[in-house]
């Protein structure tokens, strides 16, 4: 059975979502700052009436914080139950993978492998697969951002 994946880009690298978790991709707008959060949480934009969190993806794997433009894109996803907004450069296609071909990362200690299932290579490129379960944390969801 294959898995869907929309890549997108963090600078030169091409990573990868489960499309499932996908909810919509939307241009950046800026977010409103919030005090006493991690971080890789860049504030809060109104979606339709909802509070929805939007993390620097980039800040949050370890490759440095991202200095969003107008050619930046949110992607929303569910993650932990909740709406996330990603902070990313580029979206760019739709992928269909085979699950037993993603490989696990060498163990180089931890930083934002964590945040990573595996890397697949689909058609001479390789693509970093993104586990939003890992990704987000109680720290990033809108109860805790609140309080």
């Amino acid at each position: 059975m294959h898995r869907q994946l929309i890549t997108f880009q963090l600078g030169e690298q091409v990573l990868g979502i489960d499309i499932m978790a996908i909810r919509e991709i939307r241009a950046w707008s800026p977010a409103t700052p919030l005090p006493n959060v991690p971080p890789y949480v860049r504030g809060v934009v109104n979606l339709r009436g909802v509070v929805l969190p939007v993390l620097d993806l980039r800040h949050r794997i370890g490759w440095g914080a991202t200095d969003p433009t107008s050619r930046h894109v949110i992607i929303v996803v569910r993650a932990a139950e909740q709406l996330q907004g990603l902070i990313v450069d580029a979206v760019n296609d739709i992928v269909a993978i085979n699950p037993d071909e993603i490989q696990p990362l060498p163990d180089i200690g931890d930083g934002g492998a964590s945040f990573l299932e595996g890397i697949v290579t689909v058609e001479d490129r390789m693509i970093t697969v993104v586990s939003l379960d890992r990704l987000v944390d109680l720290a990033a969801t809108p109860a805790a951002i609140a309080a």
